[in-house]
């Protein structure tokens, strides 16, 4: 496993932690008012933070460690 793909694991797995923690705080006390616009935004950023993390987890790995390499050009 490459390091962009331990990078996107944890972050979806910090992304998907802070939402339960956070609706489960929710459901303990009764600040409705205040706690549903501010769920919709968390959810709306942890979604983003797990969409990012899925991709850099299911990125292809890249083959071609030193980057300078260029296929030479025929005409």
């Amino acid at each position: 496993m490459q390091r962009s793909q331990q990078t996107g694991l944890v972050i979806m797995i910090v992304s998907a932690f802070t939402l339960v923690v956070f609706v489960w705080a929710m459901l303990k006390r009764s600040y409705m008012a205040v706690a549903l616009p501010v769920m919709s935004a968390l959810a709306v950023v942890s979604g983003l933070a797990f969409w990012i993390g899925w991709t850099l987890y299911a990125g292809e790995e890249d083959d071609d460690e030193d980057g300078d390499e260029e296929e030479p050009i025929t005409v």
